[in-house]
């Protein structure tokens, strides 16, 4: 990853877990506790890819395991978001912008759930029968509900501040990238002028010529 990903990914990466483990945990709701920690891993993987995603969420999750008040065995919850990460990545879109809310928020859920079967999962492999007393069903259900009333506050957020920092070449090419020429054009077509080949290359300098009296420097466009 480049420099400024793992910046990036760091600090948020930080910031979640400091609210997830000081604020959210202690709301005391029923059931499952708003996984922040997770929603940020999957608003990155969707912008950096499964690679990406994989990466971010191993060093998540292992964050996670060692700050306190963990209670599980250290890389437990690093696999589990590692892999979430790296199936959240393989949903990024080839020209980097997401159509609809849809998808996003079909992911959320399907990592809310599979997070909490992964997790539950692997402490049974260890011998951590913790979620069987809990209740599962219970468990699944409202760890699904809470991240998917937060997501809409959290991924577009974290996904918005990926792109910003990570100058992402897709945007050269996008339509809103090149505002810059698309201003000038109208520029130049709202003061009836008309840049082509040679011919309207001939007839701009004649009309500059004649209006050389009337038309000055204006900002954001070069002198006629």
């Amino acid at each position: 990853m480049r420099l400024n990903r793992i910046l990036l990914s760091t600090a948020l990466v930080v910031v979640a877990l400091v609210i997830q483990v000081s604020v959210l945990a202690r709301l005391h709701l029923p059931g499952a506790v708003p996984d922040l920690l997770l929603l940020t891993v999957l608003g990155l993987a969707m912008v950096y890819g499964h690679v990406g995603g994989a990466l971010v969420g191993f060093g998540a999750g292992l964050l996670a395991d060692l700050a306190p008040p963990a209670d599980h065995a250290a890389g437990r919850y690093a696999l589990v978001l590692c892999v979430i990460g790296y199936f959240a990545g393989l949903i990024k879109p080839e020209n980097g912008r997401l159509k609809s809310a849809t998808g996003p928020m079909a992911v959320v859920v399907a990592a809310a759930v599979g997070s909490t079967l992964l997790y539950a999962g692997v402490g049974a492999l260890v011998g951590d029968t913790a979620a069987r007393h809990v209740g599962l069903p219970g468990l699944l259900f409202s760890a699904a509900l809470y991240d998917l009333l937060l997501a809409p506050f959290v991924v577009p957020a974290i996904m918005w501040l990926a792109r910003r920092s990570d100058n992402d070449p897709l945007a050269e090419t996008s339509p809103a990238a090149k505002a810059g020429d698309i201003s000038s054009g109208w520029l130049s077509s709202g003061t009836g002028l008309r840049v082509g080949g040679q011919r309207g290359l001939g007839t701009l300098k004649a009309k500059a010529r004649t209006r050389s009296t009337r038309v000055g420097r204006i900002k954001g466009v070069k002198r006629l």
